[in-house]
């Protein structure tokens, strides 16, 4: 039952959000030696071997596997993750990895401009004021004319977008399809569209590189799995805020292994963003009691 075991499950959510900034991480040194869509598939890859090992060990029945009545639904989540994921391991190899995360965190916002719309959730003008100071945040951060490649800044623009749509889709098909279904289609669907985009430009890969991929895909399954044991301990709402865990994580992996220090301008607009973020969860809460 949510909120019964509360300090467990930001255990799991730690532990999911640290994964994911491993997965940058090292998805952004693999960057360096070679193509960001390669990446991509050994990601999906890794994670699609590991649902089928848990579900062979497991010995998981079938209609706890399969059986979706959303079918198209699921697909459209599968693709949003696919977008999103490539657009973030694409931007990382022209950005530092702390500010293409800060970047990212304008997500919430977005979810809070887009749940009007596709939700059909009242969205009142104290988001709609937090939604524009976010956007702010992300200007002060990308500083248009100044160091930042300008075009790659679209990059994880557009990853912060499609992860919204992919959460929107979440929320979607949490209401009837089970946890370990949407996860199995969400695998067995990346798997696929990454594996026909990777095509087009594949390159022959060494022994180490392999093994790279398939510990990042083992990465963002523990992660994935993480997540789901973190909400069946706690409610979204609680969880939220520590999503802005991340760049404390992201901000030391980025200097032991890159040797970057965020310039003071990402700071500011990193903690313009989480407060724009924060304000939206505390009115969240404030409009649920």
């Amino acid at each position: 039952m949510p909120d019964s075991r509360p300090l467990v499950g930001i255990a799991y959510f730690s532990a999911a959000i640290f994964l994911t900034a491993t997965v940058d991480a090292i998805s952004k040194y693999l960057t360096l030696e070679m193509h960001a869509f390669q990446v991509v598939w050994g990601y999906f890859v890794g994670i699609f071997l590991f649902v089928l090992c848990y579900v062979a060990v497991t010995r998981m029945p079938s209609r706890d596997i399969f059986l979706t009545r959303r079918l198209p639904l699921q697909v459209l989540r599968a693709a949003l993750l696919v977008f999103t994921i490539t657009t973030l391991f694409t931007g990382l190899a022209f950005i530092p990895l702390a500010e293409a995360t800060t970047i990212t965190f304008l997500a919430p916002l977005i979810i809070a401009a887009l749940s009007a719309p596709i939700l059909g959730e009242r969205v009142g003008i104290h988001r709609w004021c937090a939604v524009i100071i976010g956007m702010s945040g992300v200007l002060i951060v990308i500083r248009p004319g100044g160091d930042v490649v300008q075009w790659a800044v679209l990059l994880p623009l557009a990853a912060a977008f499609g992860f919204a749509t992919f959460q929107i889709a979440t929320r979607l098909l949490a209401s009837t399809e089970p946890t370990f279904v949407t996860l199995f289609y969400t695998s067995v669907g990346g798997a696929l569209m990454s594996s026909v985009i990777v095509l087009f430009i594949w390159q022959p890969l060494n022994l180490r590189q392999v093994a790279i991929l398939l510990g990042i895909g083992a990465l963002g399954a523990g992660a994935h799995l993480s997540f789901i044991r973190a909400f069946e301990f706690a409610q979204a709402s609680f969880l939220a805020p520590f999503n802005y865990v991340k760049l404390v994580w992201v901000t030391a992996l980025g200097y032991l292994m890159f040797g970057d220090i965020p310039a003071q301008h990402v700071v500011v607009g990193s903690a313009v963003i989480i407060a724009s973020g924060l304000y939206v969860l505390w009115r969240e809460r404030l409009e649920a009691a």
